[in-house]
């Protein structure tokens, strides 16, 4: 029998569903989303080989939990031979292990994407780089007894669903539960996990994405078959072959996120720079291959020449490379490009993804070399009058943040909503033309 994080609530005192405080100040995040949380590294944060908790990036498709780590515990069950529950002082009598490895939502990059896309309009950073510290899972498993027709793990955590939102539920194939390198880390850069990031255990699955790494750990059990909830049956999911860009697949035709590409961000030259000599600084990463070459362009892609490779060679975290540039006056157009041991590459086009994952196309980035910075226009807030069925239907998940960085035509809203019906949202088929009309008028390309 699968334990659903509603019989959970009812029987764990150690949860409930008022959000908890942020325990790191996140100001200098870009908030996509304040409520539930999405907050994006800006671009200078790839100066930081590690990754400072202030400075990681939020993600969250509910509040926040508040847990009691009194009355906290972590229970396996399923297909076991012992099932048992585990305090996290019982979790800390196993040998410890630290790793370091990046963090990054499947999302990351969904605003490139052409044609636009609905979803959180991430750029580069929603990803991180951190030294987790715990216990690998394997080794708990192993006090429980996996029995051998197990495939599957199913995690569950503290979170709980909004409205009728399906209870975020994902998968982790025993083979990768297996892994020396997955852990069960109450540990993030050598301090205890902030509510954000997961307090009190999360599960790192180093070389996944971060859907895989579930946060606010309370459940896990084995199955000897997929999951068919929600979130592995529909969302989180990407076309097994190549489609061309704007095509329309079948989630039955997909397959679950798992694997990461292989990534990199310039970090500096950010916008502007003066004329001489400028250095040009970033991170690559990848999935479970390290990256092993870094070129850099700056000629929008017409030459390409090889970056340096410095900071400290791991196999799942961030690798800092260094190009020194003889910068003149005038627009440049800035490209990176890096390379795992697997022989993978960033492509100069994106492989289409209809739900915007795993976006990892060599990204051009517009410098200006002058002696003085220009100023930039910023982008107000709409302000027509929305709707009643606006605020009752949308504002319960999101609020306008979400919806301004959207700018996607009437026929994407239009599916937006027919989507967002199927996730919960209760949309009454009199005011659906009203909404529509106010969301395409208001948040369009």
């Amino acid at each position: 029998m699968l334990v659903t994080r509603r019989t959970l609530l009812r029987t764990a005192a150690a949860l409930a569903t008022a959000p908890a405080l942020r325990s790191a100040d996140h100001s200098g995040l870009i908030t996509l989303s304040p409520s539930p949380e999405d907050l994006e590294m800006p671009v200078g944060g790839f100066m930081d080989e590690i990754t400072p908790q202030e400075n990681f990036f939020v993600r969250c498709h509910t509040m926040i939990p508040k847990v009691s780590l009194a009355d906290w515990k972590l229970e396996i069950g399923g297909l076991v031979n012992e099932p048992k529950a585990f305090t996290l002082d019982d979790l800390k009598k196993f040998p410890h292990v630290t790793l370091v490895s990046v963090l990054e939502c499947a999302g990351n990059g969904r605003s490139f994407y052409q044609p636009r896309l609905p979803g959180a309009q991430w750029q580069f950073g929603s990803v991180g780089n951190a030294r987790w510290t715990g216990v690998r899972l394997r080794d708990v498993l192993a006090k429980v007894g996996l029995k051998p027709d197990a495939t599957q793990l199913l995690m569950d955590g503290a979170d709980v669903p909004m409205g009728k939102m399906p209870d975020f539920q994902r998968t982790l194939e025993v083979k990768k539960a297996l892994h020396p390198d997955t852990l069960l880390a109450w540990e993030m850069n050598g301090k205890p996990l902030t509510a954000e990031h997961g307090f009190p255990l999360r599960v790192i699955a180093p070389g996944w994405a971060s859907d895989s790494w579930c946060k606010w750990l309370v459940r896990l059990e084995a199955l000897d078959r997929d999951f068919d909830g929600f979130w592995m049956k529909t969302a989180y999911r990407h076309p097994a072959q190549h489609v061309a860009p704007g095509t329309a697949v079948d989630p039955k035709d997909m397959v679950p996120v798992t694997d990461l590409n292989v990534k990199s961000v310039i970090a500096s030259p950010e916008y502007f720079a003066r004329p001489g000599a400028v250095t040009v600084v970033g991170m690559a990463w990848s999935n479970a291959s390290p990256v092993t070459k870094v070129e850099i362009s700056t000629d929008a892609g017409k030459t390409w020449a090889l970056a340096k490779l410095g900071g400290t060679p791991t196999k799942y975290g961030f690798r800092r490379f260094t190009y020194q540039w003889k910068a003149t006056e005038g627009d440049h157009t800035l490209i990176s490009r890096a390379t795992n041991a697997a022989g993978q590459t960033q492509p100069v086009e994106p492989e289409w993804n209809p739900n915007g994952y795993l976006y990892n196309a060599a990204q051009p980035r517009s410098v200006r070399i002058a002696d003085a910075r220009e100023g930039h226009d910023s982008v107000g807030l709409p302000n027509p009058p929305a709707p009643a069925s606006y605020k009752a239907d949308c504002m319960v998940c999101h609020d306008d943040h979400m919806m301004i960085q959207q700018r996607i035509t009437r026929g994407q809203w239009d599916r937006e909503i027919t989507k967002m019906t199927g996730w919960g949202a209760e949309v009454k088929a009199e005011d659906r033309s009203a909404l529509l009309d106010y969301l395409a008028a208001n948040f369009k390309p």
